[in-house]
């Protein structure tokens, strides 16, 4: 058993028979009551994101994960193979579990959590960063550039990312995998 002190990033909890990942908690002590914890919630099994309030020193029953990296294979319709790194085994894993799945390229490591207690695979951890090559974009216009413009380029996994007008066809860029977002250009 936890309580809502050990509530953390990536905390996995059995919450109205559904198991959940905490995404973000905030921990609230207004001037006047009890404290509480505001917490947002992805169930593990449909991928839906629930806002939750918890009042500080709740009980809740904590699922005991374990994390594996996995090596993502291919996509195929819904689901996703990935193959265990350190023994071969291979799983399949719906979408809805995967972080950002439009940003994930063949041959990429992920953490897998695992529930310990039926060796079921829960959800994946992205890295915190990708480096995709651009595949297709417009050429910047010239002068254009007065402010922060941004174009959208399409990367080699399918997705589409918003990128500075400097960015070609051809370039490798590294993408923030939890907002999708462009970082910067990597040199080859």
């Amino acid at each position: 058993m936890a309580t809502t002190s050990d509530i953390r990033n990536g905390l996995c909890i059995r919450y109205n028979n559904d198991i959940y990942k905490v995404i973000e908690f905030l921990h609230v002590k207004p001037g006047k009551g009890p404290a509480f914890v505001r917490t947002k919630l992805k169930s593990v099994t449909s991928g839906k994101v629930i806002d939750n309030t918890f009042p500080s020193g709740r009980k809740l029953d904590e699922v005991r994960v374990e994390t594996k990296k996995f090596q993502f294979l291919y996509p195929e319709g819904d689901t996703f193979h990935f193959m265990n790194v350190d023994d071969y085994n291979q799983i399949t894993l719906e979408k809805s579990s995967i972080d950002a799945p439009g940003l994930l390229k063949e041959g990429e490591v992920v953490t897998v959590l695992i529930n310990a207690e039926d060796e079921m695979p829960l959800s994946v951890d992205m890295p915190a960063t990708v480096v995709l090559e651009v595949t297709h974009t417009e050429p910047g216009v010239k002068g254009n550039t007065a402010t922060n413009a941004t174009k959208p380029a399409t990367v080699e996994s399918g997705a589409t990312v918003n990128v500075p007008l400097f960015i070609n066809e051809g370039d490798k860029i590294k993408v923030e995998t939890e907002k999708g977002t462009y970082k910067e250009r990597v040199k080859a």
